[in-house]
């Protein structure tokens, strides 16, 4: 998560003006007596963690089980994460990225689905298979440039709002399943940054977002899984529609404990994707042919508790050296898939087409930060 460096940073700003200053007061002794002004940094807060983190029950788009009409769509997932924040005169720069590692429930390429191999060639013949869990790479950066920092004014502080900032950035992933997404996507907007009690903030950033690319193996022309030919993509490539997003994020010491308990804070994150065409644009959505119209995604970490491990064993001054943390997870039409229609998250029970819940992620997920 992003936490309030920016008030780090404004400290850091407080420090050279009050040193400014000084020196400005000491223009009438001699010449000897005046010191150079030490130059700032470039940057005024840099901060780097790596985190072990672990998700309970994770799901991923067309990996379950269906035995006897019995579905199971959960995998855990063990995710590998490393995260730079830092903070200079115009803004701060944050990006993060991780490696996620599956069971076999969410299998690796040469397996199509959990527990076997599908050969379109041989008449969509079945063949047992256990693959090793598929591993994902995810990198994701957001810089904002504050409008105080770039106009040199106070203009965009009022009561709540602590700041209003340009914000870019850009997701990209790629992964060793059958399916070999490649995302690929940019950002752009503003943020509104709001002061929360206990040193807290919460941050709204409304934007444009744009999927400019990504890989589906299954609606590729070839592959045998598109019937008709209509409904296949000649290289697998899809390019959405831009749309918009909305980021909010927020954290806040609970400073409302007795001075013997203040070792945590809860922070939290929500992000909307809107709708960006058919779920293999350009394609046009067609029952038929099994294309459905994406849906609003809703990817969310509500709420995480924090534990300042390190604070509580060693001091104040290894605050938030070492975290342990536990929350909830939740994302809701993973992708933008349709989790009750999208070909990749239903299939038949009983004749009828269900939602087998790869769509949809709902787990506990709890991990330890260490900043170096």
């Amino acid at each position: 998560m992003l936490f309030r460096f920016k008030a780090i940073a404004a400290a850091a700003l407080s420090l050279a003006t009050l040193a400014t200053g000084g020196l400005a007061q000491a223009a009438d002794l001699p010449v000897k007596a005046a010191k150079k002004a030490p130059d700032l940094p470039f940057f005024l807060v840099i901060d780097d963690r790596v985190t072990f983190s672990y998700i309970f029950n994770a799901a991923q788009p067309g990996a379950f089980t269906n035995t006897n009409g019995v579905i199971n769509a959960k995998t855990t997932k063990q995710v590998y994460s490393f995260t730079h924040f830092d903070a200079w005169a115009y803004g701060t720069n944050f990006f993060t990225i991780s490696m996620y590692k599956s069971d076999h429930n969410d299998p690796a390429a040469p397996c199509t689905q959990t527990g076997g191999i599908v050969s379109p060639a041989a008449g969509f013949a079945f063949s047992p298979a256990g693959c090793a869990g598929a591993t994902e790479i995810y990198g994701l950066f957001r810089s904002a440039f504050g409008w105080n920092q770039i106009f040199d004014t106070k203009a965009f502080t009022a009561g709540p709002l602590h700041n209003i900032s340009f914000e870019v950035g850009m997701d990209a992933n790629t992964e060793n399943r059958y399916n070999s997404a490649a995302k690929r996507s940019v950002v752009g907007g503003l943020e509104f940054a709001f002061d929360l009690p206990y040193k807290g903030y919460i941050n709204v950033s409304p934007m444009v977002y744009w999927e400019f690319a990504n890989h589906t193996s299954f609606a590729q022309c070839g592959a045998g899984w598109s019937v008709p030919a209509s409904a296949c993509i000649s290289d697998g490539n899809t390019s959405y529609k831009p749309t918009w997003t909305v980021e909010v994020n927020y954290y806040m010491d609970l400073g409302f404990l007795p001075e013997n308990m203040q070792y945590f804070a809860i922070s939290g994150r929500a992000g909307w994707i809107g709708t960006k065409g058919s779920d293999t644009e350009p394609l046009p959505a067609s029952v038929a042919n099994g294309v459905y119209p994406t849906k609003v995604e809703l990817n969310s970490e509500p709420i995480r508790l924090t534990f300042d491990a390190s604070k509580a064993a060693w001091g104040n001054k290894y605050s938030h050296m070492v975290d342990v943390w536990v929350a909830y997870r939740y994302w809701q039409n993973k992708f933008g898939l349709d989790h009750n229609n999208a070909a990749a998250c239903t299939t038949l029970v009983g004749g009828a087409r269900v939602s087998t819940g790869s769509c949809t992620e709902s787990s506990l997920y709890s991990g330890i930060t260490v900043k170096f």
